[in-house]
């Protein structure tokens, strides 16, 4: 079995206000994904990508950095584009994950726009198809 080892930046921005965008690693530790402990409900999974969530719920944003043991890289294997949500009460969320490089979670690399530009033309597509 191929072990697959990347480092993710770690932190709340609760906790570290530099955690947020834009990221300022100065005070974030950088965790090597091989050594945690594994999750209790996901036995024998181990984290082989990084991730960053970006959330805003009723107006205050939040910022979460730190290794992702489930999900795709990216949409479709781009990790340039990350997975966005909304919902009830003044919920939006953002989950980017990527396996590019060891800290690849520390900023964004896709402007909010080019995704919602990617998103309307494949709509368009499917529509006209």
């Amino acid at each position: 079995m191929l072990v697959f080892s990347i480092k993710c930046w770690n932190c709340r921005s609760s906790n570290d206000p530099k955690c947020a965008d834009p990221f300022d690693n100065s005070t974030v530790p950088i965790t090597d994904c091989k050594q945690e402990k594994g999750l209790s409900h996901l036995p024998g999974v181990r984290p082989s990508m990084c991730r960053k969530i970006r959330q805003k719920v009723n107006g205050e944003w939040r910022y979460f950095r730190d290794c992702a043991y489930l999900g795709e890289v990216g949409i479709q294997g781009d990790e340039r584009f990350c997975l966005m949500r909304t919902g009830t009460y003044n919920i939006f969320i953002e989950y980017c994950t990527c396996n590019s490089k060891d800290g690849c979670n520390g900023s964004s690399a896709l402007n909010p726009l080019s995704l919602i530009f990617v998103l309307s033309a494949s709509a368009i597509l499917k529509w006209l198809f």
